[in-house]
């Protein structure tokens, strides 16, 4: 690893909340007939491609919320869900906002925050990482969102967009993720880059082994375990 990083920006969903588990939560409690495991994981399986849809330009610049909204209209006519009213879908599409830390997260982050700047750099809107700040009490310095550079990650933009936020060198930030593909992107933009490993996302066994992402300056447990490799004790 370089020197120590002075900012760290992080993936949010799946690295720092949990989407599957409080999405299947809050499903199984409001339909408990359906498989609410599927059901969170045909949401998810379509936000990476309706995301490409706006990159190739198919679709003008659109926040999450209203790609998860387009989302969620199709897969409820597909669990047999369609009968639900406006508001009724207006408030399952705002569980993003309500998305829980993982245990580690809110502890890691308060070390973290000690000694860093520590912001999410997500492809949530603003609306919705302050929201989910505010619910799973995330201790953010500030909140950058791809909202702010019309780009989503992997684009350039975003990486490069917080250097110029911060009036940083590529060396001073720390991009943090649970996903190697955004870490690789953060990486070709010249910044430090922290993989930490969350067996669970998709609603995974616990007794997988970790992956080691030797490619990556740092490989972690938890938020908590990067807190410790960063002399955050």
């Amino acid at each position: 690893m370089h020197a120590k990083p002075r900012i760290l920006a992080f993936d949010t969903f799946g690295t720092v909340v949990d989407w599957h588990g409080t999405i299947v939560k809050e499903v199984g409690t409001l339909f408990p007939r359906l498989d609410a495991h599927a059901f969170a994981k045909a949401w998810r399986n379509q936000y990476h491609p309706m995301m490409q849809k706006v990159m190739r330009q198919e679709l003008p610049w659109t926040k999450i919320d209203d790609l998860h909204r387009t989302i969620l209209n199709v897969i409820l006519e597909e669990f047999g869900l369609s009968h639900l009213s406006e508001q009724q879908r207006r408030h399952l599409n705002l569980v993003w906002h309500r998305l829980n830390a993982w245990p580690d997260s809110v502890s890691g982050l308060k070390k973290l925050k000690t000694q860093f700047v520590i912001a999410p750099l997500s492809n949530g809107n603003l609306s919705l990482l302050t929201h989910m700040a505010k619910h799973a009490n995330l201790p953010w310095d500030c909140i950058l969102s791809a909202e702010l550079f019309k780009a989503y990650k992997p684009d350039p933009k975003t990486y490069l967009g917080v250097l110029e936020l911060f009036e940083a060198k590529p060396s001073e930030v720390m991009m943090v993720a649970a996903h190697a593909s955004d870490l690789q992107a953060a990486r070709s933009c010249g910044l430090q880059t922290a993989f930490i490993f969350r067996p669970l996302e998709w609603g995974g066994h616990p007794s997988v082994p970790v992956l080691m992402h030797e490619e990556f300056d740092l490989t972690c447990r938890s938020i908590e375990d990067l807190a410790l490799q960063l002399g955050c004790p």
